[in-house]
């Protein structure tokens, strides 16, 4: 590891965001320190599932055989059970996700969240960037002239970067410091996650994705024998995955009698924590001031029912590692096409997040039976299906696609 006396770049948060762009930034040459609080990478249930389009966007870093060298496990198979659609449909209905290779999109990857975390910090070491664990009293002042000032290892220590960036996560310090709005939408439902071990019988290529009784799930495979579940749930049912056995209340759940073999599921063994939060989007129009730009859930996050946040903060980093590169200024003119580019994302992410929300974890007869009013609608192409936005990217649709009357026409049904 270089160490960097003063950096041109500091990099708040050792996550995947931040030591991602760390690693691309160090490879240009340019001398980057990493600051992050934690001293181990822990499984807190974040994004492990990267889409097509982020899947891409991990080639254009030249980031991708470093995880597939690593074990980044794809998937080949989506299919959609729940209690609107009989099993057999629903299988025939299939999606097959290496039909994307067609368009130059590889299918979904999947890697442990921790594992990511460590993959990519080694990363950026080995290019060259600096990293500093158990960071405290972190302080960023912006300006044109930013300032770091933190202590580490008992010692009081400062930075004069020409530029900080953002990586730190939904609850960013950063943020927070310089002043930076963030927007937030009301929570819709909860989620929870868990990752789990010797799922043999699972298919090791099929994610699923599907709503039974009071509850949206979901399960995408890591490995022939790892798979991390997913449960959305109302908030009315908050306290349904509390308690010091939560974790076998969440594996029974994953018994459904519209899912064959998910008894493979629900037999599986913990290797996590079971945690839940909250499914509310949030956003920022700018995510920079003069010194400071934001990446990742730092600048805003994503509902993650359609599990778009890996690749949402693999494009962050494409994109403001480009402009960093193409204009050594670095002020905050430089960073105007990421925030217009992204605000207009996040737009279209947001309203595909509401609808897969308000289908899919909204739960009894009457959510019921508008699921099946929707797939009825979508077959004689009366009603928009936004998925495709969380596969092969919200710029592939049309604009006047993500009409928010949708949501209007949604909750009518």
């Amino acid at each position: 590891m270089e160490t960097h006396a003063n950096p041109e770049v500091v990099v708040i948060g050792a996550g995947i965001g931040g030591s991602a762009l760390a690693t691309v930034l160090a490879r240009a040459g340019i001398a980057v320190t990493i600051l992050e609080k934690s001293l181990v990478h822990l499984d807190n249930v974040r994004g492990e599932w990267i889409a097509p389009w982020g899947v891409a966007e991990t080639q254009r870093l030249g980031l991708y055989e470093t995880l597939i060298a690593a074990g980044g496990h794809h998937l080949a198979r989506h299919i959609a059970y729940g209690d609107d659609i009989d099993a057999k449909t629903a299988e025939s209905q299939l999606l097959d996700l290496t039909a994307f290779e067609g368009a130059g999109f590889k299918p979904p990857l999947c890697m442990r969240h921790p594992q990511m975390c460590d993959l990519l910090n080694a990363e950026a070491i080995e290019s060259g960037a600096e990293l500093l664990r158990g960071v405290a009293e972190l302080q960023v002042i912006a300006g044109v002239a930013p300032e770091v000032r933190f202590r580490h290892e008992g010692v009081d220590r400062k930075f004069n970067p020409r530029i900080v960036v953002g990586a730190d996560g939904r609850n960013s310090v950063v943020r927070s410091q310089v002043g930076i709005e963030q927007y937030r939408d009301p929570t819709h439902h909860l989620m929870a996650g868990m990752l789990v071990d010797e799922t043999t019988g699972w298919p090791p290529d099929l994610q699923i994705f599907g709503t039974e009784g009071r509850i949206n799930f979901l399960a995408f495979p890591q490995s022939p024998e790892r798979v991390r579940l997913y449960i959305c749930y109302g908030i009315a049912d908050r306290g349904r995955f509390a308690g010091t056995d939560n974790q076998t209340r969440f594996l029974e759940a994953f018994r459904l009698a519209t899912v064959p073999g998910s008894e493979h599921l629900a037999n599986g063994i913990p290797s996590g924590p079971c945690n839940s939060y909250g499914n509310e989007d949030t956003w920022i129009d700018v995510p920079y001031v003069p010194g400071v730009v934001l990446i990742g859930d730092a600048a805003g996050h994503n509902d993650p029912i359609i599990g778009q946040g890996l690749s949402i903060t693999y494009r962050d980093v494409r994109i403001v590692r480009d402009l960093m590169l193409e204009n050594r200024s670095w002020t905050s003119e430089t960073f105007r096409p990421y925030a217009e580019e992204r605000r207009e994302r996040m737009r279209r992410l947001r309203l595909t997040a509401s609808t897969f929300s308000i289908l899919s974890a909204e739960f009894g007869d009457h959510a019921r039976e508008r699921r099946r009013k929707v797939r009825e609608e979508r077959m004689r192409n009366n009603f928009p299906d936004l998925a495709p936005a969380t596969l092969v990217g919200p710029e592939v649709l049309p604009a006047e696609t993500f009409d928010e009357t949708i949501l209007d026409r949604l909750r009518a049904m």
